[in-house]
């Protein structure tokens, strides 16, 4: 099943409500194990049109919100949706 996200908005993020963005993000879970790894933030970043050095970007990102230091982000350490999602995947959040 695809996941429908709204148009583009001005500023050329992508346009989606929380529950949205949530599903977005997991469908990047390709292990399904419910933790995004490294190689698997690299994806969404790569498809939200996070440009080069997609793999640096992970990284740092993995560094900046992995709270318990086991390399991966799971939903426990996604404090705030909303500021992550446009901090980092180019994706601005609707609330509704």
């Amino acid at each position: 099943m695809a996941i429908k996200t709204r148009a583009y908005s001005v500023d050329g993020k992508r346009e989606m409500t929380i529950d949205e963005f949530k599903r977005w993000l997991k469908k990047f879970d390709d292990d399904k194990d419910g933790r995004i790894s490294r190689d698997e933030l690299a994806d969404a970043i790569r498809v939200s049109n996070g440009g080069w050095f997609t793999r640096r970007k992970s990284k740092r990102i993995i560094r900046s919100v992995d709270a318990n230091g086991s390399g991966f982000i799971d939903d426990n350490e996604i404090k705030n949706p909303a500021e992550f999602a446009e901090k980092h995947l180019n994706v601005r959040i609707l609330h509704l």
